[in-house]
């Protein structure tokens, strides 16, 4: 029998118009976008399906925009009777595979995320933070890197450990910039900036997570009904306490995808479905472990082609 994955897509695969084809054929799917306006008090349904793109990539409009998207599309995938032995989200789809897992509300989870979202860009002045992408250096070289520049006084650390020659980095606009100068000359192949609007998953974010922590103190948290691999740690977990504190954890330290991707292989799970906008994670997972399976469900089509792959896998 497979064991299956759900993994949740994070900042950097929203699109104007995802999920908008399935909400207008399904009233159970479009549901969830009513749900999310109603609870935030906005018209997020139509800043995701008509944009602008500039307005949905802002971080506190992404951050349940993609949720909500997520979601919703796997309220009609689940139709299948497909379900998950583990789930995990890369960043802000940590909070997503939440949902899916039970330990928050759908409308707990889009409140979360958009104030989230809200301390993340409020964490550090607009241009003195960044991030960029470290093609083709291992982590422990980079972090050697990160470690130098750091502790010369310009703080840049390790932000997501995604797949084998690609990890981020982040902190301070001119030790992200140190660093990406030293990361070369230690045989890195390529730098690339990022755009996005802060140091996210460094310790630059420290003050959004104090924030954090009084909001998720406010929800009553439960414990997931599925196992969850956290990014902190890259282990499995279902208490709520404990998920609280990774939580609020997650926002200055590295995202460990690799390594949560590795965990659940080594658990037996050999089916991973990327439920949501785009298929960067089905891509990563590829790039870290070839033998496995991997799909990506973003509308009605897709959800099909899988029910009908896993169907003649199974038989």
């Amino acid at each position: 029998m497979k064991k299956i994955a759900f993994v949740f897509p994070g900042q950097g695969s929203q699109a104007v118009g995802m999920g908008k084809e399935l909400a207008e054929k399904h009233s159970e799917v479009m549901d969830y976008f009513k749900r999310a306006d109603e609870k935030l008090n906005t018209q997020l349904s139509k800043l995701i399906f008509e944009g602008p793109k500039e307005e949905l990539t802002i971080t506190y409009n992404t951050q349940p925009a993609l949720l909500t998207t997520s979601i919703a599309i796997l309220e009609y995938f689940q139709k299948s009777g497909i379900k998950a032995d583990f789930v995990a989200g890369h960043s802000l789809g940590e909070y997503t595979a939440l949902v899916a897992a039970g330990t928050f509300t759908f409308e707990e989870g889009v409140y979360a995320v958009r104030k989230r979202g809200e301390f993340m860009e409020r964490a550090v002045p607009n241009g003195e933070g960044s991030m960029a992408a470290v093609l083709g250096l291992d982590r422990a070289p980079l972090s050697n890197v990160t470690s130098e520049i750091s502790d010369a006084g310009f703080p840049v650390s390790l932000a997501n450990l995604n797949c084998p020659g690609q990890i981020v980095i982040s902190g301070s606009k001119k030790g992200v910039e140190l660093a990406a100068v030293k990361a070369k000359e230690a045989g890195a192949k390529r730098v690339l900036p990022l755009d996005v609007s802060g140091p996210f998953h460094s310790v630059l974010m420290k003050p959004a997570a104090v924030q954090l922590r009084e909001v998720l103190d406010e929800i009553e948290m439960r414990d997931a009904r599925i196992p969850i691999v956290v990014n902190v740690s890259a282990e499995p977990i279902s208490s709520a306490s404990v998920i609280k504190d990774k939580l609020i954890e997650q926002l200055y330290s590295p995202v460990q995808w690799e390594d949560s991707v590795r965990k659940m292989i080594d658990l037996g799970v050999d089916t991973f479905i990327e439920v949501g906008s785009g298929k960067v994670l089905s891509g990563l997972i590829k790039k870290i472990d070839k033998t496995v399976s991997t799909y990506s469900v973003s509308d009605e089509e897709s959800a099909q082609a899988v029910i009908d792959a896993l169907k003649e896998e199974r038989l």
